[in-house]
């Protein structure tokens, strides 16, 4: 048995040379993680689109139906920060699709990655920050509301605060919300997660280690979760455009493995999603996010999942 992995080539639609937002991360990341061996591309899971029912489970049906059929509000578009395309609406539920896949498949098999998603600044009817619908929060209540599971986790390691999630799931206390960011950073008011753990400018791998095995450590034996949501935001690199932590490559493969480690090694399923990550190497920020699925990998074998 192979560690599941979730892709679709609609991830990486065509996109303003330059802007902001790396949109061919994800091919490239699917190239780098082939190129090196961990996979095939035919091996790679492809998920159908998200329903719009689905979606309608953390998010304002007016707001879905807005955005697939391309009628943001000025305003919503610049909160937004990405051009509206019909390629983009599509790609953006088939990835949603696909951290509902990995999350099934980390139910079934104990591990699964998704070569995307951690849109974590989508709110109920607007989106933020990149972001647009937040697949962690729909997964959260897919899963909860179907029975699939009676308590989900979710462990969000990106440099930011995931606002949105915390916003979207505060009403929903089978769905703990846990945030590890930097505290001075995007977005500047923040929201109430369940847990957050605010870390200075500068925090490098020893301590960030420390404070991610004290954390987990304490909740998972806390809450005893069915399944950990895992977002691996690769944007708390020393090399990260929009970061302030100082993470080496070593400091996030110590991290993805400790992540997945501490919740297999308690028998609760774990998916991970890839989060952030702004770099103007396109490649090297597409290693740095395979990252995760490198260390999944290792994981797998290590418990005899494969």
């Amino acid at each position: 048995m192979l560690l599941p992995l979730v892709y679709h080539d609609e991830y990486s639609p065509p996109f303003p040379a330059g802007h902001r937002f790396p949109m061919e991360k994800f091919r490239l990341l699917r190239d780098h993680l082939v190129d090196s061996g961990l996979c095939i591309d035919a091996e790679l899971l492809r998920p159908e689109r998200c329903s719009s029912e689905v979606l309608a489970l953390a998010h304002c049906p007016a707001y879905i139906e807005r955005f697939i059929s391309g009628e943001l509000a000025h305003d919503e578009q610049r909160r937004l920060g990405l051009p509206w395309s019909e390629a983009l609406a599509q790609r953006t539920i088939r990835a949603v699709g696909g951290s509902l896949l990995a999350a099934e498949q980390a139910l079934q098999h104990g591990l699964a990655c998704h070569l995307a998603g951690g849109t974590h600044h989508a709110h109920y009817d607007h989106p933020a920050g990149f972001c647009i619908f937040n697949d962690l929060a729909v997964i959260s209540q897919y899963l909860l509301q179907s029975g699939k599971a009676q308590r989900v986790l979710i462990f969000d390691c990106d440099v930011h605060q995931g606002d949105g999630t915390a916003r979207l799931l505060e009403n929903t206390p089978q769905a703990i919300t846990v945030s590890l960011h930097c505290e001075n950073n995007y977005p500047a008011r923040k929201a109430a997660s369940d847990w957050d753990i605010p870390l200075p400018n500068g925090m490098g791998d020893v301590e960030y280690l420390q404070v991610v095995d004290d954390t987990l450590n304490y909740l998972l034996a806390l809450y005893q979760p069915d399944i950990v949501l895992y977002d691996a935001g690769v944007d708390v690199h020393q090399s990260d455009a929009l970061g302030y932590l100082n993470l080496t490559d070593a400091g996030i493969a110590a991290r993805d493995e400790a992540v997945l480690n501490h919740c297999l090694g308690r028998d609760i399923a774990v998916v991970g999603v890839i989060g952030g990550g702004y770099d103007k190497d396109r490649a090297a920020l597409a290693r740095r996010h395979g990252i995760l699925h490198h260390s999944a990998a290792k994981v797998w074998r290590a418990h005899g999942l494969g």
